[in-house]
């Protein structure tokens, strides 16, 4: 009888979680489907990260534990709160140093290495590992650093620091044998910098078919916030800078003309109390904020919108895609989606999903939901029915799990 043995993969994403500690997210789900498909999976994260909603405390180096099948090794690192804190920086350090310990907690050697970003200084721990056990070595990118950073963030490209990343940068294009990202047009970027372009998979995020089955109904407390009988305008998702909500806010003053329609904000973030602010500031009453709901539970959030909202920064550094995880859902969802969105390549208006709005453009958002809002249902349902038939064809994780068991183990 042939003995079948099982491949095995590290991930190693320093802010990965679980479903417990955080939002579980891309390589929870990943993983998940790639355990069903027969693989072995380690998932290495960092004990302390800005991310996390539940720490996670132990005294030893590493803690191990087993969720869904997949082995989660929790390297400890000191604890920080905000995401701008210098101990976040220097866990950057400090996170693939730790790495190199692993092999003495890890029985199951790797045929692959998986280092995703989005700092690129786990790389040179993933690198040495990945060595060490002759295992091909991925590199993830699902932000491109330190580009975001002097693009966005405004730090110098001079700097010794950045100048330091963009070595790690171009290091791991030249030296991982394959390089993966959700950013579908980062493929430029990577060759730019000195990538062979075969090298380039793009695995975008997704959602999860066992999770939307599973059919869990709106909390209580959530569902008595949402308006009555509105023709409701609705994001699920972080509240930060790079989702330019404040158009948002804007586009609701000037669509109180309209009171049949309304916008519900569900989630937290950095922004939230700016932009709670800045919608008692202009006496909104069509304007509703919801806080966070478990990730399970936006199925049901959705289900209650007409349509959904996506928006960025009027930014270049969208011309390399968006890889949001809102997108699947919000296309699962079956809803029609407004997209504030400058790039190109846009995966809404490209499934006839939705529309498509330059983005930080208030007067083009208006006439874009007054637009959605006259459509007759017929239409506003025909959008929303392309959309799931995308999300089902293209961005179901067991499937993205496929392509990503391919590039591993090629």
């Amino acid at each position: 009888m042939d003995i079948i043995v099982s491949k095995t993969v590290w991930i190693i994403n320093q802010y990965a979680s679980t479903p417990a500690t955080g939002i579980g997210g891309r390589h929870f789900y990943l993983a998940r489907e790639l355990v069903k498909q027969g693989y072995i999976v380690y998932v290495v994260v960092s004990s302390a990260n800005h991310l996390l909603r539940k720490p996670v405390s132990f005294e030893t180096p590493f803690k191990m534990e087993v969720v869904d099948g997949i082995n989660f090794v929790w390297v400890k690192m000191p604890a920080y709160t905000e995401a701008h804190s210098t101990q976040r920086a220097l866990n950057w350090f400090l996170f693939p140093w730790r790495l190199l310990k692993l092999p003495q907690v890890i029985s199951d050697n790797p045929s692959a290495v998986l280092c995703s970003s989005p700092s690129p200084i786990a790389f040179l721990g993933a690198q040495r590992l990945a060595r060490r056990f002759n295992a091909r070595l991925i590199f993830e990118v699902r932000d491109i650093w330190p580009l975001t950073l002097t693009e966005i963030g405004g730090h110098l490209p001079n700097h010794p620091f950045i100048r330091f990343m963009q070595w790690v940068e171009d290091k791991a294009y030249r030296d991982a044998d394959r390089v993966v990202s959700n950013l579908k047009n980062a493929v430029e970027h990577m060759v730019g910098r000195g990538m062979a372009q075969e090298k380039f998979s793009w695995v975008p995020n997704g959602f999860s078919q066992d999770e939307v089955n599973l059919k869990a109904p709106l909390n209580h407390k959530a569902a008595n916030q949402l308006p009555v009988g509105k023709f409701l305008i609705g994001y699920t998702g972080t509240l930060g800078v790079a989702n330019a909500l404040d158009t948002l806010i804007l586009a609701a003053e000037q669509l109180q003309d309209v009171p049949e329609i309304a916008f519900v904000l569900v989630g937290g973030g950095k922004e939230k109390s700016a932009l709670q602010q800045l919608a008692a500031e202009k006496g909104l009453s069509n304007v509703v904020f919801i806080d966070p709901i478990p990730k399970v539970e936006i199925q049901a959030m959705l289900a209650r919108f007409n349509a959904c909202f996506i928006g960025w920064m009027n930014d270049p550094l969208y011309r390399f895609g968006i890889g949001a995880n809102k997108i699947p859902e919000y296309l699962y969802s079956g809803k029609p989606i407004i997209h504030s969105f400058s790039g190109s390549c846009d995966p809404i208006v490209n499934v006839q999903a939705g529309l498509q709005v330059p983005a930080e453009d208030v007067t083009a958002l208006v006439d874009a939901i007054r637009k959605l809002y006259k459509l007759p249902a017929e239409a506003r349902a025909q959008m929303g029915a392309n959309g799931r038939q995308a999300a089902v064809s293209q961005y179901e994780y067991s499937q993205l799990a496929e392509r990503l068991a391919g590039i591993l183990f090629d």
